[in-house]
């Protein structure tokens, strides 16, 4: 009856766990992408000006354009290419939900972001709900974990081994599985996708699963690119189960 609760207990943190982020992530959606449209508009209507115009302009008037197109650039509006580039959204559903894992998980790259009231007034309440939803949902997913290693030294144990040893190899199995799985390859799978050196995705993997998250490298932004659909959601997932390997490493 006890193990029985204890999968119940599982199955509905996680399926609770992700539900919190598909809803988190359809609001981001909805608040932030007419919005985002609008600036896109504006920043298309802005170049195209500039195009027609800018042998007469004065050094103020080209100034201001700068200006313009730093703020548009960091609201993550990128005014090159034809128009099709500016239908694809910063705020589809694969976006928005990697969006909302960055903001439980804490990393914050901070190159995608809520413009809107409504959308960081709703950021507020998602993270303020979210992160301790986030910490128990990877404690609980370290001591599944922990669990197996359990069983693992149980195994060693019955087979003769030292106790000390057996701390020893079931710590070194779990790092190097660990980094193995969420370090390595996720690392070809950057170089592959994104065209980064593989030095480049090991460096990317370790700022994100520790939680610093520059921002200088981020999934997904490239616009000469062409990313498969639902890209970000699968990063989004490996962040997730890199953090609760990560929470492993902790208990152990």
């Amino acid at each position: 009856k006890a193990m029985c609760s204890g999968r119940l207990q599982t199955a509905l943190l996680v399926a609770g766990y992700f539900i919190y982020l598909l809803v988190g992530a359809a609001v981001f959606q909805a608040l932030e992408r007419t919005a985002e449209k609008q600036e896109k508009m504006a920043a298309a209507q802005m170049k195209e000006a500039f195009l027609q115009n800018f042998t007469q302009l004065t050094v103020a008037e080209m100034e201001q354009f700068m200006k313009n197109l730093i703020e548009a650039i960091q609201n993550g509006v990128f005014p090159v290419g034809n128009e099709s580039q500016f239908e694809e959204s910063n705020w589809d559903f694969s976006n928005s939900f990697f969006f909302a894992g960055t903001v439980v998980s804490t990393i914050g790259y901070g190159t995608l972001h809520p413009k809107t009231a409504g959308g960081q007034i709703f950021c507020v309440f998602f993270a303020l709900f979210g992160i301790p939803l986030n910490i128990v949902f990877l404690h609980h997913v370290g001591k599944m974990l922990s669990l197996l290693c359990k069983k693992l030294g149980k195994f060693l144990y019955d087979k003769g081994m030292r106790k000390k040893k057996i701390t020893f190899l079931t710590l070194l199995f779990f790092l190097a599985t660990g980094i193995l799985v969420f370090l390595c390859l996720p690392s070809v799978f950057f170089q592959i996708t994104e065209g980064w050196s593989y030095s480049e995705g090991i460096y990317f993997a370790f700022i994100t699963l520790s939680t610093i998250g520059f921002g200088d490298y981020v999934v997904g932004k490239q616009s000469n690119r062409k990313y498969f659909s639902y890209y970000r959601v699968l990063v989004a997932i490996w962040i997730l189960f890199g953090l609760a390997w990560i929470a492993l490493l902790f208990n152990l």
